[in-house]
């Protein structure tokens, strides 16, 4: 394993921190069904994708 000959400060270990962070997805509203969508998926609810059925969904009667 590699042993440090000099210890690396804290706000050059931070700044390679930077990226590591999670991310929120980005949701957007079904134009079908008005659920609401994480971006470029189908929706779940009605199987819509950009304004065409995709999926066929059994509807909940």
């Amino acid at each position: 394993m590699a042993h440090p000959k000099h210890k690396h400060s804290k706000s050059r270990r931070d700044k390679r921190r930077t990226h590591d962070k999670a991310v929120v997805p980005t949701l957007t509203i079904c134009s079908n069904c008005g659920a609401t969508v994480k971006m470029h998926t189908i929706c779940g609810e009605c199987g819509h994708y950009r304004g065409k059925q995709v999926i066929e969904k059994e509807i909940a009667v």
